[in-house]
C-alpha cells in the first residue's frame, strides 16, 4: 500500500486585507522528516503553519494530513467543527508564546487534551503525561504551575503537551524566539531528540545550526512564495538564489 505523505500542500494561497501573504505554496513532507522553514519576518511562514491545521482558513489550495484533506470534506463542503477537530488532532502545534494553561499544573497541562479531545482514560493519561515529562526533562516539575517556570521549561512542557496527542506531525512556530539565549539550547536538544525518534516536524525557525543539523529539507519563503527548497547541505553551502545567499550572510 502506498504510504501517504505526512503533510501535502498544493496551491495554497492566503490574503489578509488585500495583501497576499501566501502565493501558490506547494510542499510535501514525508513521514519522519524534519522540514525547517526559513525566511525574513513577514514572509508568510507562520501563516503557512496556521493554514496546515486550519487555524487560518486558506483562500485557495488543498492541504492533506496523512492522506486526509483538512477543512473541506469529500463532498467539497466545509467541514463541521467535529470533523475539523478529528483531523486537526493529527497535528500538534508548539507556539513561541507557550500557551500553557496558567491555572493547571504542568502535569494537568499535559493530561488535559488527551482526556478531553481523545477520551483517554485518566489513569492512562496520567501515566503517559509522566512519561512525556520525563522525556523532555521536566519530570521533577510535574506539580509546579507554569508561572514558576523559566521560558525554556515552559516550552519543554508545551512540547510534552503536543506529544500527548500522539500527532502525525508537530508544527513548531519559532519555538525558541521568545527565550533567553541560554535557554534556547535545552529546547533545541529536545527537538533534536524527537527528530532522532522519527517524529515528523515542520519548524519555522531562525536557528540556522538547528536547521543545518537536523532538517531533511529546508524551505525558504519570500513574500509568500517558496523560492528555494533543498537539502540542508545544498541550502547552506550552495544556494540557488541571491536572496538566500544574502539571507545566510546576514544570519552568520
Amino acid at each position: 500500500m502506498h504510504e501517504h505523505a505526512a503533510v501535502n500542500i498544493s496551491g495554497l494561497s492566503k490574503s489578509f486585507g488585500g495583501i497576499e501573504v501566501l502565493r501558490n505554496v506547494n510542499l510535501t513532507v514525508h513521514k519522519g522528516d524534519v522540514v525547517s522553514v526559513l525566511g525574513s519576518s513577514g514572509s508568510g511562514k507562520s501563516t503557512m503553519l496556521r493554514c496546515i491545521n486550519w487555524l487560518e482558513v486558506p483562500d485557495q489550495g488543498r492541504i492533506e494530513i496523512a492522506g486526509q484533506r483538512i477543512g473541506v470534506n469529500d463532498a467539497g463542503k466545509a467541514m463541521s467543527q467535529r470533523e475539523l477537530a478529528a483531523i486537526r488532532a493529527k497535528t500538534a502545534m508548539v507556539f513561541q508564546g507557550f500557551n500553557l494553561w496558567p491555572h493547571l499544573t504542568v502535569l494537568q497541562n499535559v493530561m488535559e487534551a488527551p482526556i478531553r479531545v481523545k477520551g483517554v482514560h485518566r489513569a492512562k493519561a496520567l501515566e503517559q503525561a509522566n512519561e512525556l515529562l520525563a522525556k523532555v526533562g521536566m519530570g521533577d516539575k510535574a506539580h509546579a504551575y507554569p508561572f514558576t517556570l523559566s521560558g525554556g521549561q515552559k516550552q519543554r512542557v508545551a512540547i510534552a503537551r503536543a506529544l500527548a496527542m500522539n500527532p502525525e506531525v508537530i508544527l513548531f512556530d519559532e519555538p525558541t524566539s521568545a527565550l533567553d539565549p541560554e535557554r534556547v539550547g535545552e529546547v533545541l536538544q529536545v527537538m533534536k531528540n524527537l527528530s532522532a525518534e522519527g517524529y515528523t516536524m515542520i519548524v519555522v525557525t531562525h536557528e540556522m545550526e538547528f536547521a543545518r543539523a537536523v532538517s531533511d529539507q529546508v524551505v525558504f519563503l519570500e513574500k509568500g512564495e517558496i523560492i528555494e527548497q533543498s537539502t540542508p547541505q545544498k541550502f547552506f553551502s550552495n544556494p540557488d538564489t541571491d536572496r538566500v545567499r544574502k539571507f545566510l550572510e546576514l544570519m552568520n
